[in-house]
């Protein structure tokens, strides 16, 4: 068994950005805080699946080129080799959490 507190772990920007707080040795999960005007960044993994839960905010999220609003509650289940981002446009700061599957750190490709 492993615990952790998400209050113990750090953003990757200090206040914002990705937080993780487990990291394999099967699947990686944790927390992204996206500020208004910020995103993600696009990109896509060979092998690897990922969820996004939207916990706060109202931002897009663009698969494969198709843009779909967010409210807050939505589940997105991105499949391996679908290109995606999210995008805050808004004037909110977003939290997802995401869960990635299998855990391959090295499984990522801007496009």
């Amino acid at each position: 068994m492993k615990r952790v507190n998400e209050h113990e772990c750090e953003f990757r920007h200090g206040d914002h950005g990705p937080k993780y707080l487990f990291r394999g040795p099967l699947l990686e999960w944790g927390i992204i805080v996206i500020k208004p005007g910020d995103e993600l960044g696009a990109h896509k993994h060979q092998e690897v699946e990922e969820t996004f839960y939207f916990e706060q905010g109202a931002p897009k999220i663009v698969v494969d080129g198709r843009e779909h609003r967010v409210k807050t509650g939505d589940a997105f289940y991105v499949e391996a080799q679908e290109a995606h981002n999210i995008i805050n446009d808004t004037d909110e700061a977003t939290r997802v959490v995401f869960i990635k599957c299998p855990y391959r750190p090295d499984d990522k490709q801007a496009v």
